[in-house]
């Protein structure tokens, strides 16, 4: 048996989410952090009737409803956003970036991600209305209902071979943050809702 046992901490084992913002091309991934707990969940629809000559009601399985449940601590850049703003694409840096670092020139309404410590590539089909997911952030994706690409990965299984991904096309909903004296750190749930299938790889 190929157990899927997602151990929490141990790097390429346990279970990981990534999202980017689906309107731009070439958007930087996002890792979900501090993830509690996750439900997938893949419900059929049923068309159910009754005919004279049975004792009991037939069905149908139609359409699914596809959603990603998961309560999250939060983290402060990955839930608000972060990016640094310059005034043109010249006063871009050009040492000592972290890769996917995200930059907005204001000159132009642009959006730039480092990809190296050293490079800087232009995000197409950015603007002030479109931003990437790590410049956005949990709650800028769900406030502006932006259609993100997320890909959830399962984890490891038993026998030490690769584990399995879920992926599609999904919309973030249910944010509720709390905190209390007694549970003095944010959490919150999210919700994915998922338009179109799930893939599997």
């Amino acid at each position: 048996m190929a157990y899927i046992f997602p151990a929490p901490g141990v790097a390429n084992v346990q279970a990981t989410l990534t999202i980017y913002n689906y309107a731009l091309s070439s958007d930087a991934t996002m890792s979900i952090p501090a993830m509690q707990d996750i439900t997938v969940n893949n419900a059929n629809d049923l068309f159910t009737w009754t005919q004279l000559d049975s004792g009991s009601k037939l069905n149908v399985a139609t359409t699914a409803t596809n959603g990603l449940d998961l309560n999250i601590v939060l983290d402060q850049d990955k839930f608000f956003g972060k990016f640094t703003t310059v005034a043109t694409p010249a006063a871009l840096p050009v040492a000592g970036m972290t890769v996917d670092e995200i930059f907005f020139t204001t000159s132009t309404s642009a959006w730039y991600k480092a990809t190296s410590a050293t490079t800087t590539t232009l995000i197409t089909g950015g603007s002030t209305t479109v931003r990437p997911a790590i410049a956005a952030g949990i709650f800028g994706l769900s406030k502006d209902k932006s259609l993100v690409d997320f890909d959830l990965y399962l984890g490891d299984t038993s026998t030490g071979t690769a584990g399995k991904s879920i992926s599609g096309l999904a919309y973030i909903t249910g944010l509720a943050p709390t905190v209390s004296a007694d549970a003095p750190v944010w959490v919150s749930p999210l919700t994915l809702t998922v338009t179109g299938d799930y893939t599997v790889a």
